[in-house]
């Protein structure tokens, strides 16, 4: 087999660790930095492996001198864990675990950034789980809602974004009776305009739009008297999410964005004061979103949202072809 770069690396750490000039705490040390540098921009799930393969030497060589070093080969391979893409629950649960055996250590050892970053983490694997009945919602939002104890919006605005955005997702999910939905949906839409609070479309362009378009999407199915005032609201949002995403830098989320776009506007009437006038105008610019949402998701294969788009394009014809008898 041709030596990959993931290869090189391997070998090159274990054969640091194996010199008689390295202190314990040295060793431990290289095994991190080179297993961190595997997984920063992996090119493969098995450069991922690798990275586990060496906070596990780490893990064996880290006496108990060592806690801190100790704590952050388990934080690492918890990272590594959750990042290798897997159908099933299996390695989400052994990164849990190893998220849950670190974080006592960091505590006592570590900087609240760092327990923080790993409570973050966290969060993100129990959210996973809960897919698999294997975690609950109410768990995850106390994962976030400790990090954010840390990471705050003055401090840390971006870490505070992504908290904030995966608290509202989280709520968005929980399994609540009916009457309990608008309440939920109002702590949604409250986290991600707290989050928005911070984040600029200049400083953090990214996250801005995240925030912008989900927040979009909180308002147009929020539970209220006054829909339209919401769907409005929420025009305004996709706009600003889409001076970020464009369909030559960002295309997949510049077409979900359209997409989301072009259901609001289904559902508005032309004329707010008269909405019993229909929406003909409206309906002609939903109908062009979609259409340009269709072509990029066929461009890249997403099929799936073809084919929801293609349901809504149908839709809107019949709506259309109502409006014109």
């Amino acid at each position: 087999m041709t030596p990959t770069i993931s290869d090189a690396n391997v070998k090159a750490a274990l054969a640091a660790i194996e010199s008689e000039t390295a202190t314990i705490t040295e060793k431990v040390e290289m095994l991190i930095e080179m297993a961190a540098g595997l997984q920063k921009k992996p090119k493969n799930s098995q450069q991922l492996e690798d990275s586990i393969f060496l906070y596990r030497r780490g893990l064996e060589l880290a006496n108990p001198d060592l806690p801190l070093l100790k704590a952050r080969c388990l934080s690492g391979m918890g990272t590594a864990l959750r990042t290798i893409p897997s159908e099933g629950s299996e390695l989400l649960l052994e990164a849990k675990t190893a998220y849950e055996n670190s974080l006592p250590i960091l505590e006592e050892h570590a900087s609240p950034e760092e327990v923080a970053e790993t409570q973050m983490n966290l969060g993100v694997v129990l959210q996973g789980l809960v897919n698999f009945g294997q975690a609950t919602m109410q768990d995850t939002i106390q994962a976030y809602q400790e990090a954010a104890k840390v990471f705050t919006g003055e401090s840390y605005p971006q870490e505070f974004a992504i908290l904030q955005n995966n608290i509202a997702i989280a709520y968005l999910s929980l399994p609540l009776s009916s009457d309990q939905e608008k309440m939920r949906q109002g702590m949604a839409v409250q986290s991600f305009e707290s989050a928005l609070k911070w984040v600029t479309l200049i400083d953090h362009p990214s996250e801005y739009a995240m925030l912008q378009n989900n927040l979009a999407n909180a308002l147009q199915y929020l539970n209220t008297s006054h829909p339209i005032d919401n769907n409005l609201k929420a025009l305004a949002a996709y706009d600003e999410a889409l001076k970020v995403r464009t369909r030559k830098d960002t295309p997949i989320e510049y077409a979900n964005t359209i997409a989301n776009k072009a259901n609001v506007l289904f559902n508005l009437p032309d004329d707010i004061e008269h909405p019993e006038a229909g929406n003909p105008n409206n309906l002609k610019k939903s109908q062009g979103y979609y259409q340009e949402a269709k072509q990029i998701f066929g461009d890249y294969g997403q099929w799936e949202r073809v084919d929801i788009v293609t349901e809504m394009l149908q839709d809107i014809d019949r709506e259309i072809a109502a409006l014109s008898q």
